[in-house]
């Protein structure tokens, strides 16, 4: 047997395996018990070659929740965690995209809306190069797969390099930052914009109300939500929202995902804030691959401070995002704390940022991190992304408050994260004052990045003590 096969046999061995005593002080069952719910959750959202963010209400894979679930992923099976990145990148488009939905055909078509129906990606998008073989959307979300990618790589370079995982993903991975970095470079200042606000992520913030006034909304009667049948309306985005989503998405499609500015073209501060952390991972791989990397790092400096020229307010102490049309929008979302994950960051934007993060904008008892201002007339916390906290965003500021020396602000709101993803659930999201479940339970993201802020908690136990400082990278 070779020793790609030793290693991948070994991998699969023991694909979440976990032991619960080595993680658990004697007489207590607190740690083990997250550890175990957490590769519990992981395992029924597996679909064989990806992981689904939730069985009932996101029955595909979704880009950026395969980047956060492989990060966690790795703690249980490298080789899972590997495979999750590498099913959705062979649904990249020749333009270089990854697209935000990589649906799975054996889904019925009404389980989620927009379907594969509506984006058409095997025509709309033909003159994009989008995959024949597979169907996806035509948008984009945020381009954390590099850093994600990375981490895994940390994980098991071992069976990483016996496999040729990086060697794989580096070309497709700079495709990806290719097409964002030329093709979305619309306001033409060097930041990547978006152009559906599904794309940012971050769905309905208040960050995109400006913009989206603008967008006559399609009619009710065109499309069903499906998210309706399995979330609670209160909590979801308003149908007006909703049905402007879908006239950006159809023109966009419409248009056979062709890049220009439209409607909406917006620059986001997290976007392109992990646009960059990606660089600087892709540097890194880079020099795994035998390359210098110099390239990259230097290109990482130079759309920091970029970000910081378009994007930074320093009277609010916080990156606000610019409409293309009508300049920064005067929100505070969590998006724009985001950028403390950057390295190169000034350190008087880096001490501005932690201030706001621990002020009365964010600021909570509970040290979650609310997604948009607790002193905005639009906050809600319980309305999706208008004021709920999120564990994607809690692991990106921990990661973020870390990098810049913040170590007991860092360790408190990663206890938090934890302490609330085992106490409800893994719930997609919650209220930022009482921790409330709102969304989905059993949320694969909630569950992965938990797992991964337990084990570098507990790195003694794992064995994860000397890759901490890699993980920074």
């Amino acid at each position: 047997m070779d020793r790609t096969a030793q290693l991948t046999a070994h991998a699969l061995a023991s694909e979440i395996a976990y032991d619960p005593g080595s993680t658990r002080a004697p007489g207590t069952t607190g740690p083990a018990s997250l550890h175990v719910r957490a590769a519990r959750v992981l395992t029924d959202n597996w679909t064989g070659s990806s992981t689904v963010p939730s069985r009932s209400l996101y029955p595909h894979q979704w880009s950026w929740d395969s980047a956060f679930v492989a990060i966690g992923l790795r703690h249980l099976s490298p080789l899972r965690a590997q495979t999750e990145l590498e099913t959705l990148l062979a649904a990249q488009w020749a333009d270089g995209r990854i697209p935000h939905i990589v649906f799975n055909p054996s889904v019925p078509l009404d389980a989620y809306f927009p379907s594969p129906d509506f984006w058409r990606s095997s025509t709309a998008g033909r003159a994009a190069g989008a995959p024949r073989t597979v169907q996806t959307s035509g948008i984009v979300q945020p381009p954390v797969h590099a850093l994600a990618t990375w981490l895994v790589h940390l994980a098991d370079p071992g069976l990483s390099r016996a496999r040729g995982f990086l060697a794989t993903a580096y070309p497709r991975l700079a495709a990806w930052h290719r097409y964002l970095l030329h093709r979305r470079d619309l306001g033409g200042g060097g930041l990547a914009s978006v152009v559906h606000p599904w794309e940012q992520g971050m769905d309905n913030s208040p960050c995109w109300d400006a913009p989206l006034a603008r967008v006559a909304p399609a009619p009710a009667r065109s499309f069903h939500r499906a998210d309706l049948d399995h979330g609670a309306a209160e909590d979801r985005p308003t149908d007006l929202d909703y049905g402007r989503y879908v006239r950006l998405a159809t023109d966009y499609r419409d248009a056979e995902y062709t890049d220009r500015q439209r409607e909406f073209a917006v620059e986001d501060p997290a976007f392109n804030a992990l646009l960059i952390a990606s660089e600087h991972a892709l540097a890194r791989i880079a020099q795994e691959l035998g390359a210098t990397g110099t390239a990259r790092h230097a290109r990482a400096e130079r759309l920091t401070a970029a970000l910081v020229d378009r994007l930074w307010d320093p009277e609010r102490e916080i990156f606000l995002c610019r409409d293309l049309r009508g300049g920064l929008i005067p929100e505070r979302g969590v998006s724009g704390l985001i950028p403390l994950i950057l390295p190169e960051l000034p350190r008087e934007i880096a001490a501005a940022l932690v201030r706001t993060l621990s002020g009365p904008h964010f600021g909570t008892g509970s040290h979650l991190v609310p997604s948009y201002d607790l002193l905005g007339a639009a906050f809600d916390p319980h309305r999706y992304w208008r004021g709920p906290a999120w564990a994607n965003t809690g692991w990106l500021l921990e990661r973020g408050l870390r990098e810049h020396g913040e170590r007991e602000r860092a360790d408190a709101l990663g206890a938090a994260v934890v302490r609330t993803a085992g106490a409800t659930g893994f719930a997609e999201y919650v209220d930022p004052y009482t921790g409330e479940a709102c969304g989905a339970t059993g949320f694969s993201w909630t569950a992965a990045l938990a797992l991964d802020l337990h084990h570098r908690r507990h790195a003694p136990h794992h064995g994860l003590r000397k890759r901490q400082d890699a993980d920074k990278s």
